[in-house]
């Protein structure tokens, strides 16, 4: 049988062997509830510690300041929802607190902004991008109202790749009494996360999306910033995330933001955006009426989004798929749905060409010649698909 290839990194990662060697002691021995006072619960407790030190040496900033959460999607609703809660009991806040985001976010952003607004809790702005994809700090500044408390702005785009010049936007910020939170799920195996660089006060990480494992993410939450809970009841995570922690998964998180640190993970990057530069030189080449959406330069290296005139991009993950070929339209979490990508319409482009999206994204195990049979296969899938719609 022929070995699959996957080109959907972005979606979720191969868990990374030293992380799941990590984890195993603490699915099958250690197994002690981490609140107990007992021995196998301080085992428990020691090992959740030892991964905040190394989600903090990840970030470069205090483990006390490290909320470990189920995954990015509890981790940003804490972020955005714990905020505002945060601001509505406050008396002195006069008018409905007013929050500043993109229209290119994550649904994981979005979709708390959007219910809080249906509520009448909160008044929102959304930021268009540019046509590339990049969100203009200017654009941000524009949409600051004196009742704004938190701006909200995806370090990395999770479909087209584009990145946002997040310290530069936390420089416009700088004095203001704002929260700025960033999205970082998809920049953390790329791009430089130190807390103290970027001038962030919250920070979204995912376990999956780094070689960890699923379940399990991380929110950053500057010292000094008022967050209150969303999931109430016995206090755990610095009473900020209530429920018994998923010790296994907190480990193996720890270990993979610790291999990132790794100089050779450097190395494996360079290797990544070559193979990445010669998957969208190749087919740009072959496939007439192919386009490359979002920024050419400043893009993650892994991630290659294109569009194909005259097909439908669902067609072409599922006639991939039966090839041997993993790839996707888009965000995982909003595949399933047929509704033109809402990143692609923020760009300004008609729903049909929307709907003609592929998304490549490459990781530490993609090969040469696994990219050369990608091309092959997709020009091949393309045309067959344009020649079946004639």
């Amino acid at each position: 049988m022929t070995k699959a290839i996957y080109v959907d990194y972005a979606a979720s990662t191969p868990i990374d062997k030293k992380a799941l060697e990590a984890m195993m002691p603490y699915l099958r021995r250690y197994y002690g509830n981490p609140s107990s006072t007992h021995s196998f619960g301080q085992k428990a407790r020691a090992a959740i510690e030892q991964a905040r030190e190394q989600a903090a040496g990840f970030l470069h900033c205090k483990a006390t300041e490290v909320i470990f959460t189920s995954g990015a999607t509890e981790a940003n609703n804490l972020a955005i929802q714990g905020v505002i809660k945060s601001k509505i009991q406050n008396p002195k806040l006069g008018d409905k607190p007013h929050i500043v985001t993109t229209a290119i976010e994550h649904e994981s952003v979005l979709e708390p902004c959007q219910t809080l607004e249906r509520e009448g809790i909160v008044e929102v702005t959304y930021v268009k991008p540019q046509k590339d994809g990049i969100v203009r700090p200017e654009d941000v500044e524009k949409a600051i109202q004196p009742n704004t408390v938190l701006v909200s702005i995806m370090y990395a785009n999770s479909e087209i790749g584009t990145i946002q010049p997040i310290a530069e936007i936390a420089k416009l910020l700088k004095g203001k009494m704002i929260r700025f939170h960033t999205d970082a799920v998809q920049a953390a195996n790329f791009l430089d996360c130190d807390v103290q660089k970027l001038g962030v006060d919250l920070l979204t990480l995912s376990g999956h999306k780094i070689y960890g494992p699923k379940g399990v993410g991380v929110l950053y939450v500057r010292e000094g910033v008022r967050v209150d809970p969303v999931v109430q009841g016995g206090g755990q995570e610095a009473g900020l995330r209530s429920g018994t922690e998923n010790v296994a998964a907190i480990v193996g998180m720890g270990q993979a933001l610790e291999a990132l640190g790794d100089p050779r993970m450097a190395i494996t990057n360079i290797k990544i955006r070559q193979l990445r530069d010669k998957l969208i030189k190749a087919l740009l080449r072959k496939i007439p009426d192919c386009e490359l959406t979002g920024s050419a330069q400043n893009r993650l290296p892994n991630n290659a989004h294109f569009r194909f005139r005259g097909v439908e991009g669902r067609d072409v993950v599922i006639a991939l798929d039966q090839k041997g070929i993993a790839a996707s339209t888009g965000s995982a979490c909003s595949e399933k749905t047929q509704e033109p990508s809402h990143v692609l319409v923020a760009l300004g482009l008609e729903e049909k060409e929307s709907l003609s999206a592929l998304r490549l994204t490459l990781g530490k195990h993609t090969k040469a010649e696994e990219i050369e049979k990608a091309v092959r296969v997709i020009a091949q899938t393309v045309a067959q698909l344009r020649k079946a719609v004639v």
